[in-house]
């Protein structure tokens, strides 16, 4: 049986991703393991309800398949914010038929992150 599961980003600079995790969404520092050097190695952030990692990876990390997807309360806004914290907008805010509006930007190090609020339906026709 499975308790909970989180996503564990893997980077190359965990200060340069906590910064950008941190700031960008609001995530709150809720552990933190130092190296060697005192600089942190893993931490892990809580982010609105949900949690996600961010260690050090052994080797250089390459984008994988992995995408994050946050429900945020204005897609517009917080795009636009993400833009200026250093993601780069793949796809700009859209209404999308199933009735979610939706963005996709990457981190600056590539990882995927969707970002999605529920819209009102559309009126019914007569």
């Amino acid at each position: 049986m499975i308790e909970s599961a989180f996503p564990i980003l893997e980077v190359s600079d965990v200060r340069a991703a906590l910064a950008f995790y941190r700031d960008a969404f609001g995530g709150v520092v809720t552990y933190e393991f130092p190296g060697e050097d005192g600089a942190p190695v893993y931490v892990s952030l809580a982010v609105g309800s949900s949690s996600l990692g961010i260690g050090l990876a052994e080797e250089p990390p390459a984008p994988g398949n992995m995408l994050l997807w946050f429900y945020v309360d204005d897609v517009d806004r917080m795009t636009r914010e993400l833009e200026a914290a250093g993601a780069s907008v793949v796809e700009e805010p859209l209404d999308q038929p199933w009735g979610e509006r939706t963005s996709l930007v990457t981190d600056p190090f590539g990882t995927r992150i969707r970002l999605g609020a529920a819209i009102a339906p559309p009126p019914e026709e007569e």
